[in-house]
This record gives structure tokens, sequence and C-alpha cells, in this order.
């Protein structure tokens, strides 16, 4: 691309839109910008593009903008079948993702970590550890800072970890990292990829650059994940609770790369069988990178959860509420309800993603879990699983506000009050960090004698 002579669209004006932008503009590029959410135009960022050259397009100056532009840029959030793109597919005309466009100049050495959940805390993971080996590092991608934000500063001695969700994927051609993770697979997006076959695909299109030089971190315990080393054109490392594997493993008690102690499991600072499997998948990361064991093992010891994922935000009249907002799938919510160590009302709803609900709620039933509270958008859809599932502990509401405070009634003293909805947020917030904000701050104007509300 010769950015000073071409003309770029960019569609959906978020974070990654407006990053895209920016990085366009520095480059000298002309630049439309076009969000089909009107309030999208009056963003701060917006306006500052706007001022620097940038042009906003309405809807009725659309397809004149369209037959100018030369690329499209897409923001992770608007669908590679939506009409911008099939408009630009039927010009014979390029598209790609902003991750994309960071990525052809990005100059660190990359990590890039995708799956359908322990994305983020394998991030964190692996940021703690090369910071203790003494690395520059930079989180990127879907957590973290936009790839185009990023790949001006990080120079050819710095490391990037990316993650990288499905929605990326579907536009990212020239990715190659030194080392890929994959770190699970499991129903999630559905509304959009429509089946599990393309949505597998798109998760494995983070192999398809990587040659000898490079390592894919496969998930051994996953079939799905363990499947997609049989294409992998790259050396595989594995990682598994299960199985002495070459690469990451559990043994004693302990964590072992390769026959070499790392760690012991009771010296992670973040508990549960997930976040042993996160671990996992860091330290054969990690190892692959150059770091020492035992730079490792410090690291481990001392990484903080990830916010919005299984965090206690406070406690009323003796029921402790945790936000795992961030558990927008329903193994995701599965695996939350599965570290509660005390009876637990569960609230779950939000915009339906396509997942299998009776799977949800055959698993609530050996949980801990002592009530539901469904809501928002899908919640009827919620419900039709739980009495094909015989469960007759729920309760319906039609608003995020009005759940929590039923879900707080509800629980009583010595109980917990998990928000782990199995669902997206975009039918009432802007993402699930809003939501669990919003959770939060419910949380602490409840009446009652409060300890340690955020």
């Amino acid at each position: 691309m010769y950015y000073k002579k071409q003309t770029f669209f960019v569609a959906g004006l978020s974070r990654s839109g407006i990053s895209a932008a920016n990085f366009l503009r520095r480059r000298g590029a002309k630049v439309y910008l076009y969000d089909d959410d009107p309030e999208a135009y009056g963003r701060e960022g917006v306006r500052a593009l706007k001022a620097g050259g940038a042009a906003c397009v309405e809807k009725e100056g659309l397809a004149d903008a369209c037959e100018e532009s030369d690329v499209l840029v897409l923001s992770p959030g608007v669908p590679i079948d939506g009409e911008l793109p099939l408009r630009f597919r039927r010009a014979g005309k390029r598209i790609v993702g902003e991750a994309e466009l960071g990525c052809l100049s990005l100059r660190a050495a990359l990590v890039a970590v995708t799956g359908t959940n322990g994305k983020t805390t394998t991030v964190a993971m692996l940021d703690e550890i090369f910071r203790a080996a003494g690395e520059k590092t930079f989180v990127c991608g879907n957590s973290g800072s936009p790839v185009t934000a990023i790949a001006e500063e990080a120079g050819f001695d710095d490391i990037a970890v990316m993650e990288v969700s499905s929605f990326q994927l579907e536009t990212l051609s020239s990715l190659r990292p030194h080392v890929a993770i994959v770190t699970n697979i499991a129903e999630d997006h559905l509304n959009r990829h429509y089946t599990m076959e393309n949505y597998i695909f798109l998760k494995s299109k983070i192999l398809q650059n990587m040659r000898e030089s490079e390592f894919a971190v496969l998930n051994y315990d996953d079939p799905a994940v363990a499947d997609m080393a049989a294409a992998a054109r790259c050396p595989v490392r594995w990682f598994s609770l299960s199985e002495q594997v070459e690469g990451a493993y559990v043994q004693g008690g302990s964590i072992y790369y390769c026959g070499e102690r790392v760690t012991d499991v009771s010296d992670l600072s973040l508990h549960g069988a997930h976040n042993v499997k996160n671990a996992l998948a860091a330290v054969c990361a990690a190892r692959l990178m150059g770091v020492e064991g035992e730079v490792i093992a410090r690291a481990l010891a001392s990484v903080r959860g990830v916010h919005h994922r299984i965090e206690t935000v406070g406690e009323k009249n003796g029921v402790t509420f945790i936000d795992d907002s961030k558990g927008t799938n329903v193994e995701a919510a599965l695996t939350a309800l599965s570290c509660m160590e005390k009876d637990t009302v569960l609230l779950l709803g939000g915009k339906d993603k396509g997942d299998d609900y009776d799977k949800l709620f055959a698993g609530i039933r050996g949980s801990r879990a002592v009530h539901c509270v469904l809501y928002g958008e899908n919640r009827f859809r919620l419900l039709d699983a739980a009495v094909r599932a015989g469960e007759p502990r729920i309760t319906l509401c039609t608003g995020f506000a009005v759940a929590v405070r039923v879900a707080a009634m509800t629980a009583r003293p010595g109980q917990c009050v998990l928000l782990s909805p199995a669902c997206s947020s975009f039918d009432e917030f802007s993402g699930y960090e809003a939501r669990g904000e919003k959770f939060a701050q419910i949380v602490e104007s409840l009446p009652g004698d409060a300890v340690g509300c955020a």
C-alpha cells in the first residue's frame, strides 16, 4: 500500500477504528470515516481526526466515498459479510482489518494468543514474565492497545504480546508470530461465524504463515486444538494438564517444561484449573522465547488477575459479589461457577451469540448454583433451555440493574452473587467492561453493611 497516494475507508469508529485512522493520517493518507451509529461522530477521537483532515461520511454520501476509496479498513466489530465489505469485494478492492494494518508495520518480535477462553489471562501472564526478564513489552490486539497504536513505537528489540480474536482473524492475512498459542476451542460467536467448522478454521488462521523458524503452542487436552497440529508447517509444542508432553505439563503438583521443573502449582498467584492451563501455555511460550524458568516462576507468583474475570467487588450483608462480566460464553460461565466455594446466585443474560444453553443448564445442575436470575435481550432463550433442563430455580427479569438487585435480595448471608452472563453485553452496554463497572456501582449502592466494596 502506498499511503500517500491511496484513499482509505475506515469502517467502525471504536477504539480500533480511531487508531487505524490516526495511523493512516500520520502516513499522509486520505481517510474517510464511517460508522452506522451517528453518535460515534461525536467521540473525542473522531472529532480530532476531523480537525486533522479526515472526512466523516453520512449515509447519503456512502456510495461516492466507497467508489473513491482504494482500501477498506474494518474494525473488529464490523462483520466481514456485511454490506460494506461486500461492496468493496464486488469492486475488487482490498479489505484489511486494523490489526492487519498494524502487523504490516510491526517490527517487534510477536507472541500471539488466540482461543475461546483464557486469552487475556495468558497475555497478562506473558507480559509479566517478559517484564520480569527485563524485556520491553507491548500488549496489543484484543486487549491492551490496538496494534496500529504501538507498531511505530515497538522496536526490533522489543516484544509484542497480542491477543487475537476470531473477529480480527477474519481480516488478518500477514500475521506471522514467532510463537502462537491456541488456548482452547468452545462454542462462541456462532451468530457471526455461523458454524463451529468456520469458527475453528478462523482460529487456526493464526498458524497459516508460520514456518520452521516459529513455534505453535497448542492445547493437547483439547481435540479441536490438537487437530491443528496436522496442518501446521512449524514445530509444535504442547501444554497439558493430563499428559507428559513435549512442552509444559503438570506432574506431582509441579509445572514442568520438557523435563525441567519450573514452579509448583500452589505457588501460582491465580488459582483454579483454568489458570493452571493458562500458566502452562505461558510457560511454554516464555521458554521458547528464551526466558529462564526461575524468572517465569517469580512472575507467575505475582501476576494479578484480569479485571472483570472472577473478581470480587465487595460484600454486602454477608453476601459476596463477584464480577465475571468477561465470561461471555457458556464455557467461561461454567468455569467461573466451578471456582465458587459457596452456594451462588448466578446472573445470566445479555445479547445472544448462538451458544448452546442446554449445555449451560446441564452444567449448572451439578454446581454450587442455588438460583439463576435471567435478564436481557436473550432471557427467553435462556428460560427455554432452563425449562428443557428441568431447572426450576429461576427468576426472570428485563433489565440488568433490576436483575442485580433481585440477585442480591435472593442471596442469603454466606452465599455469593456471581455475574457470569454466558452472553455478550451489547444489548445494554458498550462492552463487558461497562457491564462489570455497572455491576460494581449497583453493588456499592445496595443498602446494608458493606465490606470492601469497589
